[in-house]
């Protein structure tokens, strides 16, 4: 009515929205996260290991257990496009079978990046920092501990980049590894027909690939991390399964060189007993200095405490918004 008056009722009072996590990453820094938390120390191990159990075609397994990762893979595409929160695996637990399930499936996650996160700063606290300098263990872990959180605190955009730079330094080393067995074999002193052996003469060829596949997967574990840092993806309908596959596309690629190159140029019983066969490598080609591989490991360590950092954090947020862990762990 044109003569009402206004009502002198006190408006209730707005409550301001609660901060959010911000939508920063692009595919590409995406990528790269994903790409440093597949890449890593496992693939210096691991190598040694796969040769024993399936022999000199080193290859095979890791192509076997890239197309099984690619399998699991294709799920969590399916899953961060319907449901592009932090919590990730606990989220979609949650939303499965009741919050029980996605209790303890993001507190089994928690307490492995806890532990995970530990040892590498023990790691990177030991024998690969000793080739530069000596200093006490408890010292440099507690000290790495910080300087990691205050990076992670930092923000996403600032930890992200962070990670590309490691993560080119850790494929460089890679390359490198790639290029040394190149060079052994045109020096005449590898040995190709390696490349073919399956198992041993009486070894099912068939068992020697599906063991070694087994172990080989562990080199291509680390992307489902990722999915606790879709709720900070630009577009990640789009981004998250073009990153995904490009990622592990990318790793199956470097991890078949690689294989490729210790199993020609280095015996494979002598990668099989080494603690470091891809050192194997470098001390057949001579001429790198050991400690070009101390540096790059320490930083292969440092990134991947770093991205498990931020998976925490995110999962952390994720269980306590969905309730399943404390309300002060939803502040951002």
């Amino acid at each position: 009515m044109p003569n009402a008056r206004p009502s002198t009722h006190p408006k209730p009072p707005t409550r301001a929205p609660e901060p959010a996590l911000r939508r920063t990453l692009s595919t590409s820094l995406l990528y790269f996260f994903i790409l440093g938390d597949v890449l890593g120390a496992g693939v210096y191990v691991l190598v040694g290991q796969v040769a024993a159990a399936s022999g000199g075609a080193v290859w095979v397994p890791l192509l076997v257990a890239l197309a099984l990762s690619l399998l699991t893979a294709a799920s969590y595409a399916e899953l961060v496009t319907k449901y592009p929160r932090a919590g990730g695996s606990s989220h979609y637990a949650t939303r499965a079978f009741g919050p029980a399930a996605g209790f303890v499936t993001g507190f089994c996650m928690l307490a492995a990046g806890i532990v995970s996160v530990a040892a590498l700063a023990r790691g990177f606290a030991g024998d690969y920092l000793t080739a530069f300098v000596t200093l006490p263990v408890a010292l440099v872990a507690g000290l790495f501990l910080v300087l990691l959180g205050l990076v992670n605190a930092r923000g996403i955009r600032e930890s992200t980049r962070a990670n590309v730079v490691a993560t080119l330094v850790e494929v460089g080393g890679l390359v490198v590894i790639v290029a040394l067995g190149a060079w052994l074999l045109l020096r005449g002193e590898g040995d190709p027909g390696r490349l073919l052996e399956l198992g041993t003469p009486r070894e099912d060829p068939a068992a020697a690939v599906l063991s070694g596949s087994v172990l080989a997967y562990y080199s291509f574990v680390g992307f489902e991390t990722s999915v606790n840092v879709a709720e900070e993806t630009r577009d990640p309908g789009r981004s998250y399964p073009r990153a995904l596959f490009g990622a592990l596309a990318t790793a199956g690629v470097v991890y078949v060189l690689v294989g490729v190159a210790a199993s020609a140029a280095v015996p494979t019983e002598v990668l099989a007993d080494s603690s470091g066969p891809l050192l194997e490598v470098v001390r057949a080609a001579g001429g790198v200095p050991p400690l070009l591989f101390s540096a790059i490991a320490l930083v292969a360590v440092a990134n991947g405490a770093l991205l498990t950092g931020i998976m925490s954090s995110r999962l952390a947020y994720g269980m306590a918004r969905d309730g399943l862990l404390p309300g002060v762990l939803t502040r951002v």
